[in-house]
């Protein structure tokens, strides 16, 4: 069993996924792999990589579109490329996060980067998601996948691909909808709100209207599409386009929900293989993505009757860029040199939903920001026996701007060394160093709020983590155990200060330490133990101004599992599941977060291959329908509250979940 059955880092089974497959990782990365098997109970890739890879922590919006932290860390101090196109989201409250533009039946592999370790990548500060899509085959191949769950679930899902030797194509369509999940204690999304209304009766306005109660979670449609052809031997043309509608998508503690969702990503890269014996490869690719999302009030309360005073945040982003990478070998050197240049715009403008006139005197929460890079980057690998050394650099030149101020220019070099040393065949320990940075976004320089107040700091000045990870990891016949530690020191990290009507942003300096560990216990051929955990804490050098504590947001408490599963025939795995969290209680509590309480949920289920061709899987998570939340409440989102130190509206997690899912294989 411990050859074929596939392993998480911290579970094996996940509380919303299928088995996963994490291919060997090295200090700066974890590759997850066969990822279109475990979205179960929703496309969604954030609680795929949430329940899979320790060093990241989900931010519970919705039934869908969820956001991801890599250690406490999120927004921009992380990245997210698809196939290499640099893709944003344009809600500044997070409706929209990047890893919401793809689905799990379009995605081959994840690359989830921990630290400041990828040069190839503008603004990879304390981590990236480097997702990559299925490609085209020359055999004629296919899938359907068919899922039902609780609360109304349903998701279709499609791949066909096939070619021959000048044309291979590809096209995936997928389609999901649910209706608003019920938590342990049995409330629905409204119902969820309307208990915290009971408590905080000050913001009743933001309550579902009657009519609205019952309203679906929301609706999902993506496709993609994609050609490879070749043009010369060893050289390759290769187009892609994937497109995402979400429609009528319900986030109960925000004060708005999105209308619709629409992001489009393009990518046109041409390759060339071994050019010379030792100008290995050389790969130029153009791309772009926008995003269209308008969020309004139209279903709440304060929106009056029929609506009439709906008010509408549409906001509008873009991202274009080329990046050229050379690959060379020399002298024993593994070289890799590269280009990188982009362009982001981001718009956005409040307006009355049902006569698209303009607020009371600011109509913009947004005025046409623009953020350019260039930058150089290179990245050398040599083996020295059993010692492994990779070497990166990257310089960048940045400037961010919009309508009412000049620009914003920054430049930065960062730089790691990323070392493995093999102390036998089984056994090896792992060291990496590094510095990299990112400068403020639009919404941190200059958003403007509904108000009219300029919530954004024009003269933020960029973030740099110094970090240092250090690992061991061994696995033999009996075990596998793997752990991992680091410390991240963050320079002019920026931070939001709760109940700031203007300049909310500013730069402080803080620190952030943690770890991870996991281990596989092979009982027999057939029984294997898997057992993880991860932890951080981060702290502030000094309290904000006018403030007392010192305890960074978003810095999750010890976490971890403990799973049994057993291989009961081939490719056929039963798995028992128990996940934890300790009490939520290192919080910075002026800022908006809270004491949540500690949790325990048992999960399991049954994958069943009936035959070659068809993968039955029957499961239920949170078996004891407890009533629990992933994420807290810090300020950097708005959510519902009366203001001042009132509580802010906790989004409790799924209670008891039944579901099935049908895969076959053509």
């Amino acid at each position: 069993m411990k050859k074929t059955l596939t392993l998480s880092l911290l579970a094996v089974s996940a509380l919303y996924s299928a088995d996963i497959t994490l291919d060997p990782i090295n200090v700066e990365a974890t590759v997850v792999t066969d990822v279109a098997q475990k979205a179960q109970t929703s496309a969604d890739l954030a609680q795929a990589l949430s329940d899979n890879v320790p060093a990241i922590d989900m931010i519970r919006r919705s039934g869908i579109a969820n956001d991801i932290l890599i250690r406490g860390q999120k927004r921009d101090n992380i990245t997210v490329e698809v196939d290499g196109t640099k893709v944003y989201g344009a809600c500044v409250n997070r409706m929209d996060p990047p890893v919401s533009h793809v689905v799990a039946n379009q995605i081959n592999t994840v690359e989830v980067i921990e630290g400041p370790y990828d040069v190839t990548t503008f603004g990879t500060l304390s981590g990236g998601v480097k997702i990559t899509t299925k490609k085209p085959t020359k055999k004629l191949q296919g899938s359907i996948n068919l899922g039902f769950g609780s609360w109304n679930y349903r998701k279709f899902g499609a791949t066909v691909s096939g070619g021959n030797d000048f044309i291979r194509m590809l096209a995936t369509v997928s389609s999901e909808s649910a209706d608003q999940y019920h938590d342990g204690n049995g409330d629905n999304f409204a119902q969820q709100l309307d208990k915290f209304i009971q408590e905080n009766p000050g913001v009743a306005g933001t309550a579902y209207k009657s009519e609205y109660k019952n309203l679906p979670a929301y609706k999902k449609k993506s496709a993609m599409a994609k050609a490879f052809i070749k043009t010369a031997k060893d050289q390759e043309l290769r187009l892609s386009v994937t497109a995402n509608r979400s429609d009528d998508v319900l986030y109960p503690n925000s004060k708005m929900d999105a209308d619709y969702d629409d992001s489009n990503i393009y990518s046109v890269i041409y390759n060339i293989d071994n050019i010379t014996k030792n100008y290995k490869n050389i790969n130029f690719e153009y791309y772009y993505s926008n995003v269209d999302h308008p969020m309004s009030t139209y279903y709440r309360n304060s929106s009056g009757a029929g609506s009439i005073n709906s008010v509408t945040n549409h906001l509008r982003t873009s991202m274009r860029g080329a990046k050229l990478k050379n690959s060379l070998n020399a002298a024993g050197y593994k070289i890799l040199v590269g280009l990188d240049a982009s362009r982001r715009t981001w718009d956005g403008k409040y307006y009355k939903t049902l006569t698209d006139l303009p607020l009371g005197g600011y109509s913009k929460s947004i005025r046409n920001a623009i953020t350019d890079n260039a930058a150089i980057f290179a990245k050398v690998v040599k083996d020295y026996g059993p010692l492994n050394v990779t070497v990166g650099a990257r310089y960048d030149d940045s400037s961010v701007t919009d309508d009412a101020y000049a620009n914003n220019d920054y430049n930065s070099f960062g730089a790691n060394i990323m070392t493995t040393y093999n102390i036998n065949k089984k056994s090896k320990i792992f060291l990496g160093v590094g510095q990299a940075y990112r400068v403020p976004d639009a919404r941190e320089l200059y958003f403007i709020s509904s108000t009219g107040n300029h919530v954004g700091t024009p003269t933020l000045n960029q973030t740099k983590n110094q970090e240092v990870d250090l690992g061991y990891e061994t696995n033999n016949e009996m075990f596998k155990l793997k752990i991992k530690g680091f410390y991240s020191k963050l320079s002019d990290y920026i931070y939001i200060e709760k109940n700031v009507a203007v300049n909310a942003f500013s730069n402080i300096d803080a620190y952030i330490y943690g770890g991870e560990a996991s281990a596989s216990l092979y009982l027999s051929d057939t029984v294997t133990l898997d057992m993880g955990a991860s932890y951080k804490r981060g702290k502030k050098d000094e309290p904000l101004a006018g403030q007392t504590g010192t305890n960074l947001a978003n810095m999750a408490p010890l976490r971890g599992n403990i799973a049994l599963n057993y291989e009961y025939a081939n490719d056929s795995t039963a798995t028992l599941e128990v996940r934890a969290s300790d009490r939520w209680t290192d919080i910075d509590e002026e800022n908006g977060e809270q004491v949540i309480a500690g949790w325990a949920i048992l999960n399991a289920k049954v994958k069943h291959a009936v035959n070659k061709k068809f993968d039955l899987t029957i499961g239920m998570n949170n078996i004891l329908n407890k009533t629990y939340a992933v994420n807290n409440t810090y300020a950097d989102l708005t959510l519902i509250t009366e203001g001042g130190t009132s509580d802010i509206m906790l989004m409790n997690e799924p209670g008891r979940y039944f579901y099935t899912n049908l895969d076959f294989k053509f």
